[in-house]
């Protein structure tokens, strides 16, 4: 096998554009929410994946403050039926907190 000299391989590192992400902000701070309602679940199930997990706020992009508020949010909407706790029943009924 021959060697490639280190000098003649280009690095990806250093060359072409590089990947900024775009910043992600608080949606209630920036509504300025006072209280994250668990009785309105079309507003939570944008904060649950489709596999039925409360997504991380590295994804939401919500503050810390607010994250918690949102996982208690979801945590008393199931434990009131008004989301589904397993994955089967999401997509059994076709999307998260929808009811006929």
């Amino acid at each position: 096998m021959a060697r490639v000299k280190p000098s003649k391989v280009k690095s990806k590192r250093w060359g072409g554009a590089r990947y900024v992400p775009k910043r992600k902000f608080c949606s209630f701070c920036s509504d300025k929410v006072e209280v994250i309602d668990y009785k309105d679940p079309s507003k939570l199930c944008s904060y649950i994946s489709e596999r039925g997990k409360v997504k991380p706020r590295r994804r939401t992009g919500n503050c810390a403050k607010h994250q918690r508020a949102v996982a208690v949010a979801i945590k008393r909407a199931r434990h009131l039926a008004l989301l589904p706790y397993v994955p089967a029943h999401i997509r059994k009924t076709g999307g998260v907190g929808i009811r006929d």
